[in-house]
């Protein structure tokens, strides 16, 4: 059954969660959103701006200001992990999309557009605990593929109309080797390529007309050749092989995991990452930016140099990300720094806030915010 597109259903579709759409908390600070907003200079050049939300927890759609940054920055949402199997699927054969409802309906109600994330997320540590241990039986490759096309069709049908961008595949390439992840899902299939290629095809049979995207986190930093390598191997395969890929989503979580003494900031090789993007687009797929925030371990406490060396590092990269026509949509994994994951993944040894997201805590917008605005303009 597909997802009620009218705004009658999306409020229904919210009545209907309430241990979702929990009683908001109070915050002294009102959002200050500016005027044009990043998707409305995104757009002058066909692009668009959005951010990934969640479900609850205060950086999501129970914080009402939080979620005013979001609707007032975007024009594309993806949920930060309500759609992956995680929060979907409990167990084999039983589904839960309570929380990706309510995600839907207030973009919906918002007129945002939604992107999916993810089909499936090819690490191991990130599966649901039935996963792990799983017992395929007798025909291990016969019930694998069981399911994950159950997988695909339960959830592209259920948002059929609505979601048109889905990351199939995430992280299927081992950043430490190049190499292609190997798990019991894979096992069971008989290789890693079967498995993406499984995935891809399956979600293209389902969704003739959607963007199907690979997604993956390396980056320009040093000590990402390896993996970038990995990835190129990956997508030279999808062609070889006919599979239906139309898009490499870059995560770009970039990092300053220490300082350039000539630049001030994280160091950065950005020729390395100009072949390494020229080699895809030339292969004909489209670049997205689905996951941007930054890490910002190596910089001192001091809050103004902080923000000020962080716009800095993300005006670079974007310098270069919006040199190519092939970039589409731009997503923050975020909006407001005490919600960011980076506060839990990526933590400082100060144990200071990371301050790698366009707002600050106050819910007005930061030097990082003023970067990305110019970017778009100049682009």
């Amino acid at each position: 059954m597909s997802f009620d597109l009218t705004r009658r259903g999306a409020l229904a579709g919210i009545a209907a969660a309430p241990l979702v759409l929990a009683a908001a908390p109070s915050f002294a600070a009102a959002p200050v959103v500016p005027s044009p907003s990043l998707n409305a200079l995104a757009a002058r050049k066909g692009r668009r701006f959005g951010s990934a939300i969640g479900g609850r927890r205060g950086g999501g759609i129970d914080n009402p200001d939080y979620a005013a940054i979001v609707a007032g920055e975007s024009g594309v949402i993806v949920p930060e992990n309500e759609l992956k199997w995680q929060a979907t699927r409990p167990a084999p054969d039983k589904f839960d999309f309570a929380r990706m409802d309510a995600i839907v309906a207030w973009a919906q109600a918002n007129k945002l557009a939604v992107r999916g994330h993810t089909l499936f997320w090819d690490r191991p540590e990130r599966f649901p605990k039935w996963l792990v241990g799983y017992d395929f039986g007798a025909r291990p490759a016969r019930e694998a593929e069981r399911l994950l096309t159950t997988h695909i069709h339960t959830v592209t049908d259920r948002y059929r109309g609505v979601i048109q961008s889905y990351d199939v595949i995430n992280e299927a390439v081992d950043e430490r080797t190049g190499a292609p992840r190997v798990n019991n899902v894979t096992r069971a299939l008989g290789s890693p390529e079967a498995l993406v290629d499984l995935a891809f095809h399956t979600a293209r049979e389902r969704l003739p007309q959607a963007q199907l995207v690979y997604n993956d986190f390396m980056s320009w930093e040093p000590g990402s050749r390896a993996h970038c390598s990995g990835v190129l191997r990956l997508l030279e395969g999808f062609r070889k092989r006919g599979t239906p890929v139309d898009a490499l989503g870059i995560q770009s979580h970039i990092e300053m995991f220490s300082i350039d003494p000539a630049s001030g900031v994280g160091p950065y090789l950005e020729s390395e990452w100009r072949r390494f993007l020229d080699e895809v687009v030339g292969m004909g797929y489209r670049l997205l930016i689905t996951e941007f925030d930054v890490k910002d371990k190596a910089l001192p406490g001091d809050i103004a140099l902080r923000d000020e060396r962080i716009a800095d590092f993300a005006r670079r990269y974007f310098d270069v990300m919006l040199d190519y026509d092939a970039l589409g949509d731009v997503l923050a994994w975020g909006m407001v720094d005490k919600f960011s994951w980076l506060q839990g993944f990526a933590a400082r040894d100060d144990k200071l806030e990371v301050r790698g997201t366009p707002y600050g805590d106050d819910y007005r917008p930061k030097p990082m915010r003023a970067a990305l605005a110019q970017a778009f303009a100049a682009a």
